[in-house]
C-alpha cells in the first residue's frame, strides 16, 4: 500500500472513530485531534516517488491560500517563495491537498468514508481558547496551540452552546424536566378580627319610657333570642295598645304598635288577652353577647336612647390589608386561611367575601374581608391575624423552577438541554408563580429539560458566542474572503 493510501486510511480511522466523543486525559475534543493528525499527515514529507499534483485540469476555483511546496506548516495569503526560490503551492477553494504516486491506489470502504469527511470544506479556523479571532488559513495562537477548523454545516446554530462533560461536572450544571402542575401562589397580609356588621342588634327606644326593671344581665353575658332583658312603662305605648283593642282588626292600630318597636310577641299577647299591660317586657331580638348596656332600674329613657347592644360572634370577619402590588392576584371567592396570634397552630378557613373599592392612601393597601365560622367564640374582635390567600391557576400548567429562568430585564430566557452537552437559550413568556415554580405560557413544552443550576454561566457563554459571531467576522483581506466564499477575487 502506498504512503498516500496509508495517510488516507489513517485520516478515515481518526474521523470515523472519534466523531461525537471526547478523548485524552486533558479533555481535548476529537475534532482538534483529527485536525492535528490531518495536518501532521499532510505535512509529512512526500516520498521521492511522489510529487505534489498540479491543480485539477479545468479547475476554476479561486485560490484560498498558498502553502509550502514541501508540506511544511508554512502558509501565505499571497504568492510567496521558499528560501531556495521555489514557489509556494496554490490551494484552491474546496480543494483538498493530495499527492499522486506511480503506485496503484486501491480505495477501501474506510477510505471512501474518509474521502467524504475530508471533502468537507473548511469555512474558517477559530481560536482554540474561544477568543474573538478567526483565520481563513491554519495558524497557531501565542501559546503554540493550533486553531480549530470549522467546517461547512457546523456552527450553524449561533445560539447553541456545547460544553464538555468535564466542564459540566465542574460547574455543577443541574437540569429538570418541565412538567404540568397546579401552581399556588399565596398572598400573605396582616389583618385583624372584626365583628360581622350584619349580626349586631341594638335595642333603642322610639318613644319616652320609664325603666321598671332590668334583668341581671351585664356586659359580656351571652343571651338567647327571646330572653327577657327589661320591663318598662310608656304612656304612648299604652295609648296605642288601647286603641288597638277598641278597633280589633284595624290594621293601622297594629302598625302603630310595630312602629313604636314593641316586640311582636307582646302585640300577640295584647290581642290574645285583650288587655293593656301595665308594663311591657322587652326581650333579646337574637342570640349574641352583650357588648353594651346603658340602662338601669328606674331610669327614664328618651326616644333614641340605646339601651343594649348585642353582637352574634358565631360568624366573624377577618379584615386584611393587601398591598397594591398583590391586589391583581386576589379575587372574591378565593379560599383564605387565617391564623390568629392567640392560636397560631389553629388555622381558620374562609372565603374572600369582599374587596373594598378604595385604597388606603398612606399605606397603599386595599382592605378585604374574609368570612369565618366561629361557633365556639374562639376568635374575638380585635385579635391580630395573619391571612394567607390561595391564588394561582386552578388547572395544571407547564411550569419550570424559578431558578431556571434568567430575567434580563427586557426578556426572560431558559436554557434548553438538547443532550450531549449542547444547550440552547430559549425566550419564554411567563405566567403565574407559586410553590417555587413559574408558569411558562410560550417557548417550551412539557417534557423539555431545562437547566436549573449554573445557567448564568452557560448563558454568559452563549451571549459571548453570539457577540463574537456578530462582531468578529473575518474581514476581507486581499481577496481571501471572496475566495473563501467561492467567488472570484
Amino acid at each position: 500500500m502506498s504512503r498516500s493510501a496509508w495517510r488516507a486510511g489513517t485520516l478515515a480511522a481518526v474521523a470515523a472513530g472519534g466523531a461525537g466523543y471526547w478523548a485524552g486525559q486533558d479533555g481535548v475534543p476529537v475534532p482538534a485531534l483529527f485536525e492535528k493528525a490531518r495536518t501532521e499527515l499532510l505535512h509529512w514529507a512526500p516520498h521521492p516517488a511522489e510529487k505534489p499534483t498540479s491543480p485539477p485540469a479545468g479547475a476554476t476555483g479561486p485560490v484560498v491560500y498558498y502553502r509550502d511546496p514541501d508540506g511544511k506548516p508554512t502558509y501565505a495569503s499571497e504568492p510567496a517563495r521558499t528560501a531556495d526560490g521555489r514557489a509556494y503551492r496554490a490551494v484552491h477553494a474546496g480543494e483538498d491537498v493530495r499527492f499522486e504516486t506511480n503506485e496503484p491506489e486501491i480505495e477501501t470502504p474506510m477510505q471512501a468514508s474518509s474521502a467524504t469527511a475530508v471533502a468537507k470544506r473548511i469555512r474558517f479556523y477559530r481560536n482554540p481558547m474561544g477568543l474573538p479571532d478567526r483565520s481563513l488559513t491554519p495558524k497557531k495562537d501565542a501559546m503554540g496551540m493550533d486553531y480549530l477548523p470549522v467546517y461547512e454545516g457546523e456552527d450553524s446554530d449561533g445560539g447553541t452552546v456545547e460544553i464538555s462533560p468535564g466542564k459540566l461536572q465542574r460547574t455543577g450544571v443541574r437540569t429538570e424536566v418541565a412538567e404540568r402542575r397546579v401552581l399556588s401562589m399565596p398572598v400573605r397580609a396582616p389583618g385583624a378580627i372584626e365583628e360581622d356588621e350584619r349580626r349586631v342588634s341594638v335595642i333603642a327606644m322610639r318613644t319616652d319610657a320609664f325603666i321598671e326593671k332590668v334583668e341581671g344581665i351585664t356586659t359580656g353575658d351571652h343571651v338567647h333570642k327571646g330572653q327577657p332583658l327589661l320591663r318598662l312603662f310608656s304612656p304612648e305605648m299604652n295609648a296605642a295598645a288601647a286603641q288597638y283593642l277598641t278597633g280589633i282588626g284595624y290594621e293601622g292600630a297594629r302598625r302603630r304598635l310595630e312602629n313604636l318597636g314593641i316586640p311582636p310577641e307582646v302585640i300577640d299577647e295584647i290581642e290574645r288577652a285583650r288587655k293593656v299591660p301595665a308594663t311591657i317586657t322587652w326581650s333579646a331580638p337574637s342570640d349574641g353577647v352583650v357588648v353594651e348596656r346603658n340602662v338601669s332600674d328606674g331610669m327614664r329613657a328618651k326616644s333614641g336612647d340605646t339601651l343594649f347592644r348585642l353582637v352574634d360572634h358565631s360568624r366573624v370577619w377577618a379584615v386584611a390589608d393587601v398591598s397594591e402590588r398583590d391586589l391583581a392576584a386576589v379575587a372574591e371567592g378565593q379560599t383564605a386561611t387565617v391564623r390568629s396570634r392567640t392560636f397560631p397552630a389553629r388555622p381558620f378557613t374562609g372565603t374572600v367575601a369582599r374587596i373594598y373599592p378604595h385604597l388606603t392612601i398612606g399605606t397603599r393597601t386595599a382592605r378585604l374581608r374574609i368570612e369565618l365560622l366561629n361557633p365556639n367564640g374562639d376568635l374575638r374582635p380585635g385579635m391580630f391575624a395573619d391571612v394567607e390567600i390561595a391564588t394561582g391557576a386552578e388547572k395544571p400548567v407547564v411550569a419550570v423552577p424559578d431558578d431556571a429562568v434568567i430575567d434580563t430585564g427586557t426578556r426572560q430566557v431558559v436554557l434548553l438541554d438538547k443532550g450531549e452537552g449542547r444547550f440552547e437559550p430559549r425566550s419564554v413568556r411567563l405566567g403565574t408563580r407559586g410553590d417555587g415554580y413559574v408558569e411558562v405560557r410560550d417557548g417550551i413544552a412539557a417534557g423539555d429539560r431545562v437547566v436549573t443550576s449554573a445557567n448564568f454561566l452557560i448563558d454568559a457563554e452563549s451571549n459571548l458566542k453570539a457577540a463574537l459571531q456578530g462582531l468578529s467576522e473575518p474581514k476581507p483581506t486581499q481577496g481571501i474572503q471572496a475566495a473563501a466564499e467561492g467567488k472570484a477575487p
